[in-house]
This record gives C-alpha cells, structure tokens and sequence, in this order.
C-alpha cells in the first residue's frame, strides 16, 4: 500500500541540487517564507544527509523535506535517520521503494515511459515523477497517463519553470519539480526569494487560468 503524497495548495517540490550545508539554513528559509512546501536536496550535493538534517529541523512539520537522486535502501534508512520524509529517486527501484514505505516516506521515483510509470505505481509509489518532461512535453505525459492508475499523482521535472507551467497545467498536471529555474549553485537565500515568488505567481496564475 502506498504513503499518500498530502494536499498541498501548490504541489511544488523546490530541487537543491549542489546545496552547501552552510548555505541552507538561510535559503530554505526563503522558500518556507515565500510559500514553498516541498524541499529535496539531491544525494549528489555536497554533504547532503547534513544539509537534509539542517532542513528538517528547520521547517514546520508540514513542510516535506527529503532527498533527491536515492539510489539505495541504505540511501533511504540514512534519510529518516536525519528526518528526511520525501524520497524522490531517479529511477523505479522496488527495494528502494519498499524501504521507504516502511519508514513511512512519501516517494516520488522518476520515470519515462508506460511500463516504469505502472511498475512504479504497483510497487506502490506515492506520486510518479516524469523526467524529463521537456523531452516527453505535457502530451507525452497525458498519452501515458491514459493507462495509469486514475488516483495516481503525476508531477512533471525537467524544463518546468514559471515559463511553461500553463502548457502542463492545461493538460490537467499540477505538481511540478523545479530545479535550475528556481535554484542554482551560489545563489543567495534573497535570489531564491525572489525566484519563489515569481515562480508562485506563475504557477497561481496558471491554475486560475484553467478554473
């Protein structure tokens, strides 16, 4: 049985990948305070169970936080030793997948195709991560969809920003991961300020638009 993904306003999930432990306390604190509610840091940043450990205690304990780019069961067992409470992995591993579930976690693997996405979804994932969506585009994920699950949770990574969120929203994607357009390495907490907002905004007005 999966761990629900939990309604969010706005399913956004802000990607940190390349994060200092050093500089996370004052960014995802500018994500928190413009509205975000979903943190990864990707395994491959720099000390990320650290900056993982930092975010946690930081944020409200509505606030997901967790790792990106989970690899391994004892990538996950090392997440919920730090307080990580979302996997998102790069790619549909049952193992992997089955260890969080039984930490509790909400999981988020990434796919591509008709066969990973219902894989993925029998193994009990909380949400399927398209990726990258720039390559599939909002009618290659609604081609695949079409098979899936009704009740799954779909979010698009890749080449999703502000720019674009109308194209996926029309076709009925809300959930997004937001990476470079949002963060980058060397960035300060008042630059990724200034990016949440806009990228809010955006993603606001696009689901107006559709209402």
């Amino acid at each position: 049985m999966s761990i629900p993904f939990p309604p969010m306003k706005r399913p956004l999930v802000a990607i940190l990948r390349g994060v200092k432990p050093d500089e996370v306390l004052g960014i995802v604190s500018a994500l928190l305070d413009a509205g975000m509610t979903a943190i990864e840091i990707p395994l491959n940043s720099p000390e990320p169970f650290r900056s993982i450990e930092i975010a946690a205690k930081r944020a409200p304990a509505d606030v997901l936080i967790g790792a990106g780019t989970v690899l391994t069961a004892a990538d996950v067992d090392r997440l919920h030793d730090v307080g990580g409470r979302l996997m998102v992995s790069p790619n549909v591993d049952v193992e992997v997948l089955a260890r969080a579930r039984d930490h509790a976690m909400i999981t988020m693997p990434g796919v591509f195709s008709p066969t990973e996405a219902l894989l993925a979804a029998r193994a009990g994932a909380s949400s399927l991560k398209f990726f990258p969506a720039s390559v599939l585009g909002a009618a290659g994920i609604t081609a695949i969809r079409a098979v899936l699950p009704p009740d799954v949770m779909i979010a698009a990574v890749g080449g999703v920003s502000d720019q674009n969120f109308a194209e996926y929203v029309k076709a009925g994607i809300r959930a997004f991961g937001l990476g470079s357009s949002l963060y980058k390495p060397g960035m300060t907490g008042a630059d990724i300020a200034v990016r949440a907002r806009l990228t809010i905004e955006a993603y606001d007005k696009a689901v107006q638009g559709t209402g």
